[in-house]
């Protein structure tokens, strides 16, 4: 009996004393070292779920000292490790491979005149802010090179940009001015492409404002309006820059304003996920129907800056995201939102762009929201954007934000054509040699002689204005024979079938006065930032001469036009209190 006892007593013992218990810590970081959050981390053994935390650190209360785990995270190859107690585990997640492999371009190109000499290079810097170093389009003989190319895009960041400046009562930096998307920013004189096509076209010619024996031409190009009924669903990766670069007003919570406007636009077979990079790289959101709307939110609102900035790694992990989700047949898209400062992992131009390079042909594309200011690197966020068949925007406040994101939601975010490019074929009967006007080309790629141009992507219901100077080889008498062919190449889509859409232009000269004053006003927006480049062929306007073109050519009840008067007043109140203290120092030596 005693014996029974004792053997009871022992089996009650043995169960009722708790197990022991192991910790088990470690990391998990991407091949670069950039810890990674959220990383679901699976105990085979009893089949829980973990996941890791703030700096891609996780620890796991286990009765086993050594327990096997699968860590997992969307975009990387999932890995099977045994964890001990005695040892911290290192955790490094490997990118799964890309379809296409690595593929190199050459430097891309805005415009080009082939067999022109090549530039000379030369930097702007202003402050911490970087540019990418550009020549600005000079005279060309029609006779020796009459077909000139451009490469067409909805970018309109420098615009907003400039005006970031002038309300900071600072000047701009010419290399930070881009004519063409000053004015891509104003979607002038849309006129619905006829029944079937993709495209319509106007051209006009009328006299030069700044150059009288001269005259401008005008190329008016608009794109079809999608039904906004049957847009097709959209697979959208958000990748936001959450480095401590963006704890301020005006950069991270300006974008978690605008990307809660962006939600509100999206339909349940539309789908959101979101990744992150700063102190971590990892997915805040995972792939959230449209109609989830509280959820998306949430994740948006618990967005908190901190630490460097592995752009490479975060890059890398959104387009992964959009290729495990890509719906055939959809809006594929990563939306970058950053101040563009890449400080850990690629930092060049020439990185960025070969990384991008290599996701472009999978159908993804790439849209840019840049912020901030002192630090806001504009030309590495315009590399990205071009290079990743995309478009780029400048978001200097909230309005600007619902300008992008709301109003102009579907020419943000849907394309109707890809590699759209603009050969233009003058007449050397009617002109003797012509300037385009923006499209101005980086020093790097004009150097290079294996630039090549590469076309841009056209949003729905985008409407362009292209302006050439020409000086005309005859009068302004209206002729019959073509003053110049157009011809428009580009692709639908996913679709690698080149497609044309041609027009013949003739000379239909009109005073400037007599103009239409969607071109009139083309004519101010280009003259405004000729101007604020500080260019050669300008330099004898003044401020008082723009700004009473500004007047007579905007139109009353338009506020972005109205509002383009008021930075042409500003920008004169500070050019010419520069120029007088620039005279003052010179007579003073």
């Amino acid at each position: 009996m005693k014996t029974i006892c004792q053997i009871l007593l022992c089996l009650f013992l043995s169960t009722s004393l708790p197990a022991q218990q192991f910790y088990l810590r470690g990391e998990v970081k991407d091949e670069s070292g950039n810890p990674l959050q959220n990383v679901s981390i699976l105990s085979l053994r009893t089949g829980y779920l973990y996941r890791s935390g703030g700096g891609g650190a996780f620890g796991i209360i286990s009765t086993q000292k050594t327990d096997t785990f699968s860590f997992s995270l969307d975009g990387y190859r999932k890995e099977i490790l045994s964890v001990t107690a005695d040892n911290y585990l290192s955790v490094r997640l490997k990118l799964q491979p890309l379809a296409n492999g690595n593929l190199h371009k050459a430097n891309r190109l805005l415009s080009l005149t082939r067999g022109l000499v090549r530039e000379e290079k030369r930097k702007w810097f202003a402050g911490d802010e970087t540019y990418s170093s550009i020549v600005e389009n000079k005279f060309i003989q029609t006779r020796s090179f009459p077909l000139t190319g451009l490469s067409l895009n909805v970018d309109r960041a420098s615009y907003s940009n400039i005006r970031r400046f002038l309300n900071m009562n600072s000047m701009v930096p010419p290399d930070a001015v881009r004519v063409e998307e000053m004015l891509n920013y104003f979607n002038l004189n849309y006129i619905s492409p006829k029944p079937g096509d993709c495209f319509g076209m106007q051209t006009q010619v009328s006299s030069c404002p700044w150059n009288p024996q001269n005259r401008l031409f005008y190329i008016n190009l608009s794109a079809r309006k999608l039904d906004l009924e049957a847009l097709p669903p959209s697979n959208l990766v958000f990748l936001v820059d959450v480095s401590g670069s963006m704890d301020m007003t005006n950069r991270l919570p300006l974008l978690q304003s605008a990307f809660r406007l962006l939600v509100n636009n999206l339909r349940a077979k539309d789908s959101v996920s979101i990744v992150v990079y700063g102190g971590v790289t990892g997915v805040m959101l995972h792939t959230t129907s449209g109609a989830e709307k509280d959820s998306i939110f949430r994740a948006i609102d618990a967005l908190t800056p901190g630490g460097s900035t592995p752009g490479e790694s975060g890059i890398k992990l959104a387009y992964t995201m959009a290729r495990n989700h890509f719906i055939k047949g959809g809006n594929n898209r990563v939306i970058l939102a950053t101040d563009g400062d890449f400080n850990v992992g690629l930092r060049t131009e020439e990185e960025l762009d070969e990384l991008i390079t290599r996701h472009r042909e999978s159908g993804i594309y790439l849209t840019c929201l840049g912020v901030g200011m002192g630090n806001y690197k504009d030309s590495k966020i315009q590399t990205l954007a071009r290079k990743g068949n995309g478009n780029f925007a400048y978001l200097d406040n909230y309005n600007e934000a619902e300008k992008v994101l709301l109003k102009e939601f579907t020419q943000t975010l849907y394309a109707v054509a890809d590699d759209a490019y603009l050969n233009v074929n003058f007449n050397p009967q009617y002109v003797k040699q012509y300037r385009l006007l923006g499209f101005d080309n980086k020093m790097g790629a004009l150097i290079d002689s294996t630039a090549e141009v590469e076309g841009g992507e056209i949003g729905s219901g985008y409407s362009m204005t292209g302006i050439f100077e020409i000086e005309p080889a005859m009068g302004d008498t209206v002729v019959l024979e073509k003053f110049a062919d157009l011809s428009l190449r580009y692709k639908h889509p996913g679709d690698t079938t080149v497609r044309y859409f041609t027009h013949n232009s003739f000379y239909n000269f009109q005073p400037l006065s007599k103009l239409d004053s969607s071109f009139s006003f083309s004519a101010t927006v280009a003259l405004f930032g000729s101007m604020l480049k500080e260019s050669v062929f300008t330099k004898h306007i003044s401020w008082n001469e723009l700004l009473a073109m500004a007047i007579s050519s905007a139109r009353g009840g338009d506020k972005l036009e109205q509002e383009f008067i008021a930075m042409v007043q500003q920008a004169r109140t500070i050019y010419t209190r520069a120029k007088g203290k620039k005279k003052k120092r010179n007579t003073n030596e």
